[in-house]
């Protein structure tokens, strides 16, 4: 998603952290994948993309404990990390309960960002994508802390968008989740960015494997129906939470780095008939 190699292994550290995080779980130790193209790319680039992701593991307190690497056509890197949980305090994402708000964490519109980006329409050296590469380069780290606060259940947003991780939390614990657009903190131009058509294969496939889980309010333009499909990558976590610890539960993840805590939906029961997520 990003040629700044420093930045291409950070994104992908906290990208790989994140499951972790979204079980409640604190990550110990990690693991570097990484395929790269052995006589197109210097030696020096790998060493960036190694240090990028040493950055976020740094700061997450997990301890790199060495990696695989393998020839391949592209570079790819990504982390196997290990972590604990205590067995009670797990984090699933599919125990909501009728009356929950739901919370999420990071601005949508990655996607969006970086199909702009590969085209040539989001100048790296401008704020946009300086908010970009800072919001996919954030720690989860908050999840660690969600059950003291009531939280029943969470999951990370990623390659399914908004639309695809609900509608998997709904269907889940058997209920409906209906959610309200004008609440979702966004990236900038993120909306304008997908009705100008950025977006990639990932958002047209995700509206289309969601076409019998979701549904929307005939008020809702392409742009905004785009931006719940569009594939997040290291995007935030989105939780479940009684109304009466719902301030509780916000407070903590903004102290424990969340980039924003937006109740952005609630939970109901399942009506025979509708679909398990709605967007109004």
């Amino acid at each position: 998603m990003l040629d700044d190699p420093r930045a291409f292994g950070a994104v992908a550290a906290a990208n790989s952290l994140s499951d972790v995080y979204a079980m409640g779980g604190v990550p110990l130790v990690a693991l570097n994948l990484c395929g790269f193209p052995e006589k197109a790319l210097p030696p020096e680039v790998m060493g960036e993309i190694f240090a990028g992701a040493a950055d976020v593991c740094r700061e997450a307190g997990v301890v790199v404990g060495g990696g695989h690497t393998v020839r391949d056509d592209e570079v790819k890197f990504g982390l196997a990390v290990t972590g604990v949980v205590h067995p009670d305090r797990i984090l699933r994402n599919s125990a909501a309960r009728p009356g929950d708000l739901l919370v999420l964490t990071k601005p949508l519109g990655t996607g969006a960002l970086a199909a702009a980006l590969k085209k040539g329409a989001l100048p790296e050296t401008g704020p946009d994508y300086a908010a970009l590469v800072a919001t996919m380069i954030s720690l989860n780290r908050c999840g660690a802390f969600l059950h003291a606060c009531g939280v029943r259940a969470c999951t990370d947003v990623t390659g399914f968008g908004l639309a695809g991780h609900a509608a998997e939390m709904a269907l889940g614990a058997g209920l409906r989740f209906h959610l309200d657009t004008s609440a979702l903190p966004l990236l900038p131009d993120a909306v304008g960015l997908c009705g100008r058509g950025f977006t990639c294969g990932g958002t047209h496939s995700n509206r289309a494997f969601g076409a019998a889980r979701v549904g929307y309010a005939p008020s809702l333009g392409e742009d905004l129906i785009g931006l719940v499909n569009d594939p997040q990558t290291s995007g935030g976590l989105l939780f479940a939470v009684p109304p009466d610890r719902c301030e509780e539960a916000r407070a903590a993840a903004l102290a424990h780095g969340a980039l924003c805590a937006a109740v952005v939906g609630e939970v109901g029961p399942f009506a025979p008939g509708s679909t398990p997520v709605f967007f109004g």
